[in-house]
């Protein structure tokens, strides 16, 4: 008995060059860049009509901004929902199939729904449209015409008109997802404008993050008074260092006061180690206020940290006390806390890296770009 086998030809991997893929990936670049610059030029005819109309339902919302769409879409739809929300609209993002199974629930009046698609006839978006037109809440669509199913029930419609995909197929969502990205960045960045958010706000809304640190107040982050050493500037050196123990990890500096409180210098551990190091142990017995650095850096009670960040960075130090109106030290910023706001140092590669992307293939050499 005899078998016959069947084998299935594959199709052969494509072969090319790092010049070639590197070409590819220019133009998929480029296809993205005209389709942006095309919706810049329109904005001066009726897209910026409507851009202006949504803007203005945005702005008199009273309650929530829902945003849904489908697939790539929705995928568009959860980022600008993060980005309405951190810029001061309240947002949400709801998902079209699980609307018609009870997360209708969400939409209540005072809302307006952001709708994402680009055919404006996804199968999930156009089963959603009647139950929210009963609900009687503006629709406002971002959609490649007012033409099609959705572009006709919005109350307002921001067409992006037929958009060419960078995909090879031309079926991937790439360019179309692109340009509806834009277009809700730029409402939910004039509507943030409008609304008078201010970087307090934008802190208020990113404690976690590196940019909301910045934007906090140095209070935030100082060490208080009481998880300082802070000493009299007539003590000695050695009188100083006895005295000025805390738990925990210690500053890098004691912090030097008048007779008022006022503080009048800092004796940091580098000015310590130089002692050791020049073993001019007979200094250790001499005041401190001969040794200690005097009219250091400071900033003010209330200051962003920001600019403690920039002094840190610019000066090239440690220990950054904080002072009150009257010049009284209230608590230190200490590089160790905050190192991961400091700005990365630039460096220039010496030599332009060499791309090699697979086996075999050219390679081409390039200018890495300046962080």
């Amino acid at each position: 008995m005899s078998t016959n086998t069947v084998v299935r030809a594959q199709p052969a991997d494509p072969i090319l060059t790092d010049r070639e893929v590197i070409q590819l990936g220019r133009e998929v670049l480029a296809a993205e860049t005209r389709a942006l610059a095309n919706l810049v030029d329109r904005m001066g005819g009726q897209l910026g009509g409507n851009f202006v109309r949504a803007v203005q339902l945005l702005h008199d919302l009273r309650g929530n901004l829902i945003i849904t769409g489908m697939g790539k879409a929705g995928l568009i739809g959860k980022k600008l929902a993060a980005t309405f929300a951190s810029t001061g609209t309240r947002a949400h993002f709801l998902h079209p199939a699980e609307a018609i199974h009870g997360d209708l629930g969400r939409v209540q009046p005072g809302d307006v729904v952001l709708v994402l698609s680009q055919s404006g006839e996804t199968g999930e978006v156009i089963q959603l449209l009647p139950s929210l037109q009963e609900f009687g809440v503006p629709l406002l669509a971002i959609t490649a015409s007012d033409k099609n199913t959705l572009g006709k029930v919005a109350d307002v419609t921001i067409q992006l008109g037929n958009i060419g995909e960078a995909c090879w197929l031309g079926l991937a969502p790439s360019t179309s997802t692109t340009a509806m990205l834009a277009i809700g960045d730029a409402l939910a960045l004039v509507l943030s404008r409008l609304q008078g958010f201010q970087p307090e706000d934008f802190a208020r809304f990113h404690p976690g993050g590196s940019l909301g640190r910045k934007l906090s107040h140095v209070e935030d982050h100082m060490r208080t008074l009481d998880e300082c050493r802070v000493a009299p500037a007539d003590e000695t050196v050695r009188q100083v260092l006895v005295t000025c123990t805390r738990p925990g990890r210690r500053t890098g500096a004691i912090m030097l006061t008048d007779a008022e409180g006022l503080l009048v210098g800092l004796f940091t551990d580098s000015d310590l180690a130089r002692l050791i190091e020049n073993r001019n142990d007979a200094a250790l017995d001499r005041r401190v206020s001969e040794l200690m650095v005097t009219n250091p850096q400071t900033v003010p009670g209330g200051s962003k940290m920001s600019a403690a960040v920039e002094i840190l960075a610019d000066s090239k130090i440690s220990e950054l006390p904080i002072v009150d109106e009257s010049g009284k030290p209230v608590g230190l910023i200490d590089v160790t806390d905050i190192v991961s706001l400091l700005p990365e140092p630039a460096v220039e590669p010496e030599h332009p890296p060499t791309v090699r992307l697979f086996p075999g293939g050219e390679t081409e050499s390039y200018d890495a770009p300046s962080r």
